[in-house]
């Protein structure tokens, strides 16, 4: 059925079979994977071991070659193998190796904080640096208490974020994360922070006021009182979910709703920045100003992990007088070996003008995930850039969905396994209704576009033929 998992003209020659053996016993000793059901990987399911990376795609100890059709985690943008990010990275150890933010800068931090400056919209030009997004929301939280305690309002303390909504893993991002399996085992979560529906429209009423999710956030800020209501935090595209778009003018009115009730709109871009999009920031596509902006990912490639929290010249204001301190920080944040690879990370996005690659090539990448809607499993096809999802539903006609133990056995007993034997590394994910995400590096083309859809063509034809058997 599938076709099996592509070998380039020069592979990774495969591991001796002692030495894979060896890193699988050795893996299940001592690896504890993310977000991973360790029982799963026993000596009848091996744990995918991945040792090369090049454009992309990356390559197993086995020497079979995969499309990483999801950027690894939304975040090697600019593909795989960029040797001159590690040519900058190895510089930077020559000259400086570390040291921290905390009193002390570096030419590295300064050169990124004006480059990051120059690409943000409006009066976003303080650079906050972090370790991850998971940081840079933390970091965003904190500060907007602290703004509002500096200028006179300690009761704006609340956030608002949207269901099914991810931010993270620390507990306060936690706290906003509006995924309830993910929260439940670590309860209680930092207070103060309530969930309205997102823009998931795929089984809205027709007649549904397009705007109606937007409004939603205004009745919430007044149903906890405009004074204790301190920040919205967003997604331009949600993950969770599937891929979730706005409406046309959802975030203007949601611009319009924060500014009269004086609270600040965090846009939250770990995934929807540095050209996902088709733009440096997803605010920008979507033509909304928000006070602070959260990013990471592929701010450096992924080559290294960082992350930021960009903040307006006007929230910065009341930390830039007299002793007046931002009390947050963390030792590693703004290490300049990972400036330095973000700093040619940047160097490939204008160089190549990948942005622009997105924006030109995004309506193919549509068109060919769309040639799959005649498939009785596909529901919906959604998402913007080079970020798409693929709802699948158990009924065509009534968008009926697969229930929960349909949805475990169709996406983790079939499908995640499935494509990647095939040769395919994408997410199928039920945080919300079940679907398959797609977001390959940046730089792929038609080439990549097609197999993507060879691949999960006759998967998503098998599936559906267990789903109604």
């Amino acid at each position: 059925m599938a076709v099996p998992p592509q070998v380039s003209e020069d592979p990774v020659a495969p591991a001796d079979l002692a030495e894979s053996t060896d890193l699988q016993e050795r893996a299940r000793r001592n690896l504890w994977m993310h977000f991973s059901r360790m029982g799963s990987y026993d000596h009848e399911h091996e744990m995918p071991i991945i040792v090369k990376g090049e454009g992309c795609y990356v390559w197993d100890d086995q020497g079979n070659r995969y499309l990483d059709g999801l950027s690894a985690l939304f975040s090697v943008n600019a593909g795989h193998g960029r040797e001159e990010i590690g040519d900058a990275m190895a510089a930077q150890v020559r000259e400086l190796d570390f040291v921290t933010l905390w009193s002390y800068a570096h030419p590295r931090a300064i050169e990124l904080a004006e480059r990051i400056a120059g690409l943000t919209p409006g009066d976003l030009n303080r650079i906050f640096f972090t370790n991850s997004g998971s940081e840079a929301v933390e970091s965003a939280f904190k500060l907007v208490r602290s703004y509002f305690k500096a200028t006179g309002k300690a009761q704006k303390t609340k956030v608002i974020a949207r269901e099914i909504a991810y931010h993270g893993t620390t507990m306060g991002a936690l706290a906003a994360t509006g995924i309830p399996v993910l929260r439940t085992a670590f309860e209680p979560l930092m207070p103060g922070v309530s969930h309205v529906p997102n823009t998931g429209s795929y089984r809205w009423p027709e007649d549904r006021d397009p705007l109606w999710a937007a409004d939603k956030i205004e009745e919430r800020i007044l149903w906890e009182g405009p004074e204790t209501v301190a920040a919205v935090i967003l997604e331009p595209l949600q993950n969770a979910g599937g891929c979730l778009p706005p409406q046309e003018g959802y975030f203007q009115r949601v611009r319009e709703i924060c500014d009269r009730h004086d609270v600040l709109l965090i846009s939250d871009e770990v995934i929807c920045s540095w050209g996902r999009l088709g733009e440096y920031f997803g605010c920008q596509h979507y033509g909304y100003q928000p006070d602070i902006i959260t990013t990471a990912k592929a701010i450096a490639g992924s080559y290294i992990p960082m992350g930021a929290m960009i903040a307006s010249d006007r929230v910065f204001e009341p930390f830039s007088k007299g002793t007046a301190m931002f009390a947050h920080g963390s030792t590693f944040a703004g290490h300049p070996v990972a400036a330095a690879a973000a700093l040619a990370n940047i160097d490939i996005f204008e160089r190549e003008d990948l942005c622009g690659h997105v924006r030109q090539k995004s309506p193919e990448f549509r068109a060919a995930l769309e040639s799959l809607s005649d498939l009785p499993i596909v529901g919906d096809i959604r998402g913007d850039g080079f970020f798409f999802a693929i709802e699948l539903v158990k009924d065509k006609e009534t968008k009926e969905s697969p229930d929960g133990e349909e949805s475990e056995d169709l996406l983790r007993g079939f499908l995640s396994g499935e494509l990647y034997r095939n040769g395919l590394i994408c997410r199928a994910d039920d945080r919300g209704d079940p679907v398959i995400q797609f977001a390959p590096p940046l730089i792929a083309d038609t080439e990549q576009f097609e197999e993507i859809v060879g691949i999960v063509r006759p998967i998503l034809d098998e599936a559906h033929k267990r789903l109604t058997a």
